[in-house]
């Protein structure tokens, strides 16, 4: 298997979000795609992949639909997406994705996590460089034959294709999104979930004191409302011994 193989693997056993801040990321980004887009996910098909992931972490319909209603009274505050770059200790690459109504009080909360646990907050492109930007699709590909599938989606960049208990999954680079999902979609084969992620392209090993302080970094970060995703260079199998 590949690197993103290994890396979905290590993230899901080690850290995967509450389901309230799995309902919180969403609410975010039905607002962003509305916003976007309009509220109608036939024509808007980021919005069409945010229901998918609602869907996915069974956020109720109610939910769902309240959220699409909140995001096009004209009154709701938008959201604004931006990347924050630091280390953590011991030359930890941290990489943080936000979603935020104002950017001063997350620039001031992300600083104090990095200061409170002697890391450094960094300037954009910083870290950015050691991690490769993918997108990925979770699929159900049941009566399709998994050579020829694969085979299909060369063509659109994808560069891992492997099964496990929760589907079929699909990494390929950021920029390939649109068009797979215009397959997926054109073919009929339904989409579970999709999104991006960025996977380090090195991982470094800690013993099991320094992995403790780089964990106290990304839980601080972790728990902040308008954090979405963090993602960093340590092993994750080093604060596992």
């Amino acid at each position: 298997m590949g690197r993103a193989f290994e890396f979905r693997k290590a993230r899901k056993m080690k850290r995967w979000a509450a389901m309230s801040k799995a309902f919180t990321r969403i609410g975010k980004d039905i607002v962003m795609a509305v916003k976007e887009g309009g509220p109608d996910p036939d024509s808007n098909a980021r919005l069409r992949a945010v229901i998918q992931n609602a869907k996915a972490v069974n956020m109720p319909k109610d939910n769902i639909e309240r959220a699409i209603k909140r995001a096009s009274d004209k009154s709701q505050g938008d959201f604004k997406e931006v990347l924050f770059e630091g280390y953590a200790p011991h030359g930890i690459a941290v990489l943080i994705e936000t979603a935020t109504d104002n950017n001063t009080r997350t620039v001031a909360n992300v600083r104090s996590y990095f200061n409170k646990c002697d890391g450094s907050l960094g300037t954009s492109g910083s870290v950015s460089f050691m991690f490769d930007h993918v997108c990925n699709f979770r699929i159900n590909a049941e009566g399709w034959d998994m050579e020829e599938l694969e085979l299909e989606l060369i063509d659109f960049g994808v560069e891992e294709i492997f099964e496990d208990e929760d589907g079929v999954l699909i990494y390929a680079p950021f920029e390939s999104f649109g068009a797979i999902q215009n397959y997926l979609e054109s073919s009929e084969i339904e989409i579970l979930s999709s999104g991006f992620e960025r996977i380090p392209q090195v991982t470094k090993k800690l013993n099991a004191e320094q992995a403790a302080d780089v964990d106290k970094l990304l839980e601080k970060i972790e728990e902040d409302d308008d954090v979405q995703n963090v993602y960093h260079t340590m092993d994750e199998s080093s604060s596992e011994e």
